[in-house]
């Protein structure tokens, strides 16, 4: 696992959110993992970038032009790739990776997430995917897609494809071993 995209909030988090994912960079650094990421320096996703290169990581920030004029891109990353949109990001963050950790966030957090698990379901690619479970954040989503096996719009195999890992480092075992 060469390179792994961290999908994550760039609102700040709450404290055990802060430490989990500076525990996830120092683990990623230790391990010599290149991190890729949505290239911005507030939140969480600025948390995540400071670890790494702190911990003397690579880190790669790919980040749309229009939120470089608004100035949230981060200027001292390894490399900063600015596109134009945000499909082209997305699309870049993907093929620079080898596999995929989602942190806590939002809806664009969501969006990147379970297009990735979309393009798992459709064989689209195999790179492997994996959610921070920190302090418990991804298991009301867990709760909401059992229910939507029960209900028969999801197929458990599936709902097999959304895993949890508890800690930086089983997240990055799990993308091994699924890979």
């Amino acid at each position: 696992m060469n390179a792994v995209c961290v999908y994550l909030s760039s609102s700040e988090g709450l404290p055990t959110h802060v430490g989990a994912i500076r525990a996830l960079a120092d683990e990623m650094a230790r391990r010599g993992t290149t991190l890729v990421y949505g290239g911005a320096h507030r939140g969480l996703m600025g948390t995540l970038a400071d670890a790494m290169l702190a911990a003397n990581g690579r880190v790669i920030g790919v980040i749309p032009r229009a939120l470089v004029d608004l100035e949230v891109a981060h200027r001292g990353l390894t490399e900063l790739h600015v596109v134009d949109t945000m499909h082209q990001r997305k699309a870049l963050m993907f093929n620079l990776a080898d596999g995929f950790i989602v942190g806590p966030g939002g809806l664009g957090t969501l969006e990147e997430a379970f297009e990735t698990l979309t393009g798992i379901q459709l064989g689209y690619h195999a790179k492997p995917i994996v959610f921070l479970d920190v302090e418990s954040f991804w298991s009301p989503m867990e709760t909401f897609l059992d229910h939507s096996v029960d209900a028969a719009v999801l197929r458990p195999e599936v709902r097999r494809l959304f895993r949890t890992a508890s800690s930086a480092g089983a997240a990055l075992d799990s993308l091994i071993a699924a890979s």
